[in-house]
């Protein structure tokens, strides 16, 4: 591998994001800081450490032979399995809202469902190249890695995450796609897994009531729907060009979780559609140079291994989106680069560095935008 293979357009793509999500973080979250009596940094800095700690392991996923992270997969699987495992210890766990997702150590909460977005698309990409000549035997190539995803998802669910549990299973099953696995399997599990979700949409009060507050706002305007209909607000207050960065009024205790589940609304208000939209042609074009990158890989593992990731920092970031406007029921799915959460931007940046060890390893050269 040369120096010259790194794609410094994927690079410039990753800079360009978490600078512009980091200053938008700034401005979401500085009034919570004060407001909890801790200095108008203190939410900031902590997401910083978070930062620093993910370009190291940016780097690092960068550099090291991913023959090498390959042969740890079992190893990352087993430790991400124990890890979920530990929201539901006490003393250990958090709950937060109801949910149990949160691990506390030295006083820094994570989430567990983070590190299992990364372990499962390894896994997966992994031991399907592994059994690529056996793709046709679903009981060989397809039943395993399910069933390990399975158990992962089931766990979330128990973690009080509905919408996190079904997304693993999707991003498995669009690796399951890419790697042709043939259609009538996916019928198979979708008939497994579309009864059951629809069945607990339906018949646990807390998501038939997201269910029912997204179809209708009015229903819950100062509980579930309140979240949304301020989003909105804030949106439109942004207009084309927005007030101006800092200048949201709406994250003054007016829109709940400001620098979390609904930073793209604060987003917008300060930016304006203007700015949005430029945040989302850079999503777009990261999106295309993974799947470019991880097409160019005559690698299966590489090659399912970055479409795995680019699915998952895209359809992350365009279900943050999609709720912040209306478009679904609220997900807590943050927007990636942007989004309060140390867990996510480890996770996120960790993924960015498998990306452009792709790009340092890729068997042909060139590309789309370089030639």
């Amino acid at each position: 591998m040369s120096k010259d293979k790194i794609d410094y357009l994927m690079i410039i793509l990753i800079v360009l994001l978490l600078g512009i999500g980091l200053s938008m973080l700034f401005s979401a979250s500085y009034y919570h800081s004060e407001k909890i009596g801790k200095g108008p940094l203190h939410i900031f800095n902590k997401q910083l450490l978070f930062v620093a700690l993910g370009a190291v392991a940016m780097i690092f996923a960068a550099r090291v032979p991913l023959a090498a992270i390959r042969k740890t997969i079992p190893l990352i699987v087993l430790g991400t399995m124990v890890f979920s495992l530990l929201p539901f210890a006490p003393g250990i766990g958090k709950e937060i809202n109801g949910a149990r997702r949160w691990v506390v150590i030295l006083d820094y909460t994570f989430q567990p469902s983070e590190l299992i977005k990364l372990a499962v698309v390894l896994y997966v990409a992994s031991i399907l190249e592994k059994k690529a000549d056996r793709i046709d035997d679903p009981l060989n190539a397809l039943l395993p890695p399910f069933i390990i995803v399975f158990i992962f998802s089931v766990i979330i669910f128990f973690q009080n995450d509905l919408s996190t549990s079904f997304f693993i299973l999707f991003i498995a099953l669009a690796i399951f796609y890419i790697a042709q696995i043939r259609l009538v399997y996916f019928a198979y599990l979708g008939s497994l897994i579309i009864p059951l979700g629809l069945g607990l949409l339906l018949t646990g009060d807390y998501w038939r009531n997201k269910l029912m507050t997204f179809l209708d706002p009015t229903r819950d305007p100062f509980g579930m729907g309140f979240q949304v209909r301020h989003a909105k607000i804030a949106l439109e207050q942004g207009g084309f060009f927005g007030k101006g960065v800092g200048m949201s009024t709406q994250k003054l205790g007016f829109l709940p979780e400001p620098d979390s589940d609904f930073i793209f609304a604060i987003t917008g208000e300060e930016i304006g559609f203007i700015g949005i939209f430029f945040i989302i042609v850079l999503f777009a074009l990261f999106t295309f140079r993974g799947y470019v990158l991880s097409w160019k890989s005559k690698d299966k593992f590489k090659y399912y291994l970055g479409f795995g990731i680019t699915t998952t920092i895209i359809v992350q970031a365009v279900m943050n989106m999609a709720v912040t406007i209306g478009l679904m029921p609220t997900t807590g799915m943050p927007l990636p680069f942007f989004s309060l959460g140390g867990s996510a931007m480890l996770v996120t940046l960790f993924m960015c560095g498998l990306l452009i060890n792709i790009s340092r390893s890729r068997e042909t050269q060139g590309g789309v935008f370089n030639g």
